[in-house]
C-alpha cells in the first residue's frame, strides 16, 4: 500500500516536530522563536499525551551556585556508571535553569515557601502543558492532535525532507514537507500501561533508524516503575517512604524503591508483594504535602478506599523501557543532530547518557533534558531548514516506512506480535535480571517475529497499530543486542552472569540496523568506532 496516493491533507514547513509532549513543544518554540514556520504532529493531543502531561514530575533545576551545581553534577555519576559529560550535564543545567525562569514569567504558578521563594523544581503536569501549548500556538506553531507520524521522508541526497502518518479521528492520511524534522516521540514502554505511555511505542526510532540514524545506550532500558497492582501510577517518589511485606505482613527484608527493587522483582516472580506508607517521620503534615504535590498518586487508592498511609496494597512493576531508561536515538553534536542531515532528536527519544549515564527516572535529569535539548533542536533546525532556501520544497521525496507498513507476505495480526514482544520484554527473569543466555533466547523469537512484520501485509483499516507492533519488535531487538554486548552490570543495566562492573567497558554502545542489528562501542570521548560481533 502507497500512503501517498491515499493522502488528502499535504502541507509545507519549515520544521516539523513529531511529538507534543514536555520536549516536543519546546522543539516548536524553539524553532519559532527563530522564525521558522512550524508544524506539530502528535499521535494523542498536545498537552495531554505522554508521560509528562497526567502528573507532576521533578525537575533538575540547579541555581547557578558552583557548590550547587557540583553536588548536582556529582549526585549520579556514579549510579549512572560513570558515562555522563560533565559539559553536557552543565549545559542542560544552564538550559533549564533558563527555560523554567521563563515558563515563571510566563504565568506558571510556582507555590511559594514560608520564606517568599518560588520554588521551581517540580512542575504540575496538566499545568504545564496546557502552559505550553498555549505558549507554542501563540508562536504561530500550527498542532495536528491525533495525527501520528508513520514514515519519514528522504530526498535524493538522503536528507529526510518530511513525514506522512495519519488523521486517528478521519482516517484520512497527511504528507508534510519539511526542511528539517525533529523525533520528540518519547521513549518505548511497550503498551505497559503505565501512566502516560500509552502512546509511547518507539515509532520516532523505528523511522529514523529507516533513515539511518543510529542509536546509543539501548541496553540501559529495563526501567520498571513501582505501581499499585490496581493502577497505572508509576510516580514513585513516595515508594522511599514505604516498607514492603509478605501477604502476611511480614516485611520483606531489604526491600525497598531503589536500591531493594531488585529484590522486590525477585519476590514477585515467586508470590504477591504489599506496600505501606509507613515509614518513620510520615507526620499528618507531611501527609497532607504528598497529597497536594501529586494528587494522582492517591487517586487509585481513594476509588477503592484504602489508605496507603495505615492499610497494605498489592504492588506491583511495570516495565517504562526506554522512559525512564537513558537509551535513544544517538545525538552526534551539540545541536541534537542525529546523524542523518535534517534530522533531530530531544527529549526521551535521545540518548540521555550524556547527562546522566547508564541511570535516571522519572522527572528530574529526564525533564531537564527533555526542556533543553527540545529547544536546542528546534532553533538548529530552524537553521537547517533557513539554509535549504528556495530548494527548501523543491525537492523530490519517497518514504521510507517498511515493516508494518509495505509487504508482500501474509497477513499478520499486530496485536499477536504485540503480545509475543511483551512476552519477551514484561517478565523480570528476562529483562530486569539479564543473562546471555537469556537475551539470545529471546531474541532468537524476536528476529522471527521481525521477518514475520517485515514481510507481511498491513491492515489497510489498523496501519498505526501496525506500525506501532513494528516499532516495539525492533525496539527491542535494539535492546537486547545491546544488552549482550554489555558483558558486565553498569547503571540499570544487570547481569547476573557478570555481576560486576568492568573498567573496560567504560563506553557507549552504538546499535542500528533493521533485518541485521549490528552493535559497536563508542569511547566517552566519541573517539572508539570499533565494531563488535554478536552471535
Amino acid at each position: 500500500m502507497t500512503i501517498r496516493q491515499n493522502s488528502t491533507l499535504q502541507l509545507e514547513t519549515d520544521v516539523l516536530v513529531i511529538g507534543g509532549g514536555l520536549s516536543g513543544t519546546w522543539v516548536a518554540w524553539g524553532a519559532a522563536a527563530q522564525g521558522a514556520k512550524v508544524i506539530l504532529v502528535d499521535k494523542g493531543y498536545c498537552g495531554t499525551s505522554g508521560s509528562s502531561a497526567p502528573a507532576g514530575n521533578g525537575v533538575w533545576y540547579v541555581p547557578p551556585d558552583p557548590e550547587l551545581r557540583e553536588k548536582a553534577m556529582a549526585s549520579r555519576e556514579a549510579l549512572g556508571g560513570y558515562l555522563a559529560d560533565r559539559q553536557w550535564m552543565q549545559r542542560v543545567l544552564d538550559q533549564t535553569f533558563e527555560n523554567i525562569n521563563l515558563v515563571a514569567e510566563w504565568g506558571y504558578p510556582f507555590p511559594i515557601d514560608e520564606n517568599g521563594n518560588s520554588q521551581r523544581q517540580s512542575i504540575q503536569g496538566p499545568e504545564y502543558m496546557r502552559l505550553m501549548r498555549k505558549q507554542i500556538r501563540r508562536a504561530g506553531v500550527e498542532i495536528l492532535d491525533h495525527s501520528p507520524a508513520l514514515e519519514l521522508l528522504i530526498d535524493s541526497e538522503g536528507r529526510v525532507a518530511g513525514a506522512t502518518g495519519v488523521q486517528r479521528q478521519t482516517g484520512e492520511h497527511w504528507i508534510i514537507k519539511a526542511g528539517a524534522v525533529v523525533i520528540a516521540t518519547g521513549g518505548c514502554a511497550f503498551l505497559s500501561k503505565a501512566l502516560g505511555c500509552n502512546v509511547l511505542t518507539g515509532d520516532g526510532y523505528l523511522m529514523a533508524a529507516e533513515a539511518g540514524a543510529e542509536l546509543s545506550g539501548m541496553e540501559f532500558s529495563n526501567a520498571y516503575g513501582l505501581a499499585p497492582a490496581f493502577s497505572s501510577v508509576t510516580k514513585g517518589g513516595f515508594y522511599s517512604w514505604a516498607n514492603f511485606y509478605y501477604e502476611d505482613g511480614t516485611p520483606i527484608e531489604g526491600a525497598g524503591s531503589h536500591r531493594g527493587r531488585g529484590i522486590i522483582a525477585k519476590t514477585l516472580i515467586q508470590q504477591p508483594v504489599y506496600a505501606r506508607l509507613d515509614q518513620e517521620g510520615i507526620t499528618e503534615e507531611v501527609k497532607a504535602w504528598m497529597r497536594r504535590a501529586q494528587p494522582n498518586f492517591f487517586l487509585p487508592f481513594n476509588r477503592l478506599g484504602i489508605n496507603p498511609f495505615t492499610d497494605l496494597f498489592p504492588i506491583t512493576l511495570r516495565l517504562e523501557g526506554t522512559v525512564r531508561g537513558t537509551g535513544g536515538l544517538r545525538i552526534v553534536d551539540t545541536t541534537c543532530a542525529t546523524s542523518v542531515p535534517g534530522l533531530y532528536a530531544s527529549g526521551d527519544a535521545a540518548t540521555r547518557e550524556l547527562v546522566c549515564g547508564g541511570f535516571t527516572g522519572g522527572g528530574s535529569h529526564n525533564a531537564a533534558w527533555a526542556i533543553s535539548s527540545g529547544r536546542w533542536a528546534g532553533e538548529a533546525a530552524a537553521v537547517y531548514a533557513r539554509s535549504l532556501g528556495d530548494r527548501i520544497h523543491q525537492r523530490s521525496t519517497r518514504g521510507l516506512g517498511e515493516a508494518g507498513l509495505r509487504g508482500e507476505g501474509q497477513q499478520i495480526s499486530p496485536d499477536d506480535v504485540i503480545a509475543a514482544t511483551q512476552a519477551e520484554v514484561f517478565p523480570y527473569d528476562r529483562n530486569f535480571f539479564r543473562t546471555g543466555t537469556v537475551l539470545s533466547d529471546s531474541l532468537d523469537r524476536l528476529d522471527s517475529l521481525w521477518k514475520e512484520i517485515r514481510n507481511s501485509v498491513p491492515q489497510a483499516s489498523n496501519l498505526l497499530r501496525s506500525r506501532e507492533a513494528a516499532s516495539m519488535v525492533a525496539t527491542a531487538r535494539w535492546m537486547y543486542n545491546s544488552g549482550l554486548a554489555r558483558t558486565e552490570s553498569r547503571g540499570m543495566h544487570k547481569r547476573s552472569d557478570y555481576l560486576e562492573t568492568d573498567p573496560n567497558q567504560q563506553h557507549y554502545l552504538i546499535s542500528s540496523g533493521l533485518d541485521q542489528v549490528w552493535v559497536k562501542p563508542a569511547g566517552v570521548d566519541r573517539a572508539v568506532e570499533k565494531e563488535l560481533v554478536l552471535r
